[in-house]
Order: C-alpha cells, then structure tokens, then sequence
C-alpha cells in the first residue's frame, strides 16, 4: 500500500487584520486542513488542493505574509496513523454537530405533532430545514478524506430525519383532505 502524501502549508500573517486572519483559517478549515499548529496545516495531496493553495498562498502575499507549501510524507506508519487520526477526529467533531441538529430536527417534529400542527407552512419549514442538513452531511462528507468513524452514524440519523420528514408529510396531506 502507498503511503498518503500530504501537502503541507506553512504560513505567517500580520495579526492585524484580524479579520483576513480568520478568513484565511476559515478557508484553510473550510477545505479539511487539520492544523498542527497556528500557521502549519495539512492536506491531502490531490489537484484541487494544489489548486487551492496556490490561491491561498496569494492572499497571505496580499496580507503581506509568507507562505511555504510543501509535500511530505509521514515518517512511519505511526507517523501516518497520527495525521490520519487528527483528519478523522476533526470530521467526527462536525459529525456530532450535525447529529445534535438532528435531534433538534426530530424534536421540533415530534413538537408540531404533539399539538398536531399540520399545517403546510409548517411543511414547508421542516423540509428547508431538512434540505439544510442533508446539504451540510454532503459538505462534511466531501472534507471526509479517511472516513470517520461516526459517518454512517451521521448518514443513518439522516435517512431517519428524511422518513420522519415523510411520515409528517403524510399527516399534513390527511388533515388537509379531512377538512375538504
């Protein structure tokens, strides 16, 4: 088996701004980088990350920074077991984010039904939130490079939000067609 390569980003900006500061950690964040300390993150080597860096390392310029982008290789396989293990525990923080807006969904569900509001408005509420969370698990999923163990966790809570979802929906249509 091949070893991951890795893309590695040193960086150092000027604290003001704080503002591009955190931008630019949002970023880095927001593609996957597990950071291993401030200004040194990693990445999983593939085009679209070079691509992204190259980028990034555009704007620390901007910011008056500096940058070194390098790909590594872990030393050994626990070395590797290491990195790989700090991907996964970041995935598995937004997983369990995301399966606690999962029960904030199945409550406000069972909420509506206990005071048996049916209501298409409500309908329409319970499933944009619905299309948010099945929007948020796929941008979780796409950062999931080495799959976390709560994954299928997370993606099993969905389908059950969804069957939830639909199980309202039916009882919305029947009070509607009891009160023609």
């Amino acid at each position: 088996m091949v070893s991951p390569s890795w893309l590695l980003l040193t960086y150092k900006v000027p604290p003001e701004p704080a503002a591009k500061r955190i931008a630019l950690w949002r970023k880095l964040k927001g593609m996957g980088a597990v950071y291993l300390q401030n200004g040194v993150c990693l990445l999983p080597k593939t085009d679209d990350h070079i691509r992204r860096l190259k980028m990034i390392e555009n704007d620390i310029l901007e910011m008056a920074g500096e940058s070194v982008i390098l790909e590594t290789v872990a030393l050994d396989r626990a070395q590797e077991d290491k990195v790989v293990q700090r991907f996964r525990a970041d995935r598995d923080d937004q997983y369990r984010e995301f399966l606690g807006r999962c029960a904030d969904f199945e409550t406000e569900i069972a909420k509506e039904v206990a005071i048996n509001k049916f209501t298409y408005a409500e309908l329409d509420e319970e499933d944009a939130d619905l299309r948010k969370l099945q929007g948020w698990l796929e941008k979780i999923r796409k950062l999931d490079f080495y799959a976390a163990p709560l994954a299928e966790e997370a993606a099993e809570r969905l389908r059950a939000c969804e069957a939830l979802l639909d199980s309202y929906a039916k009882r919305v249509f029947e009070a509607h067609d009891e009160n023609r």
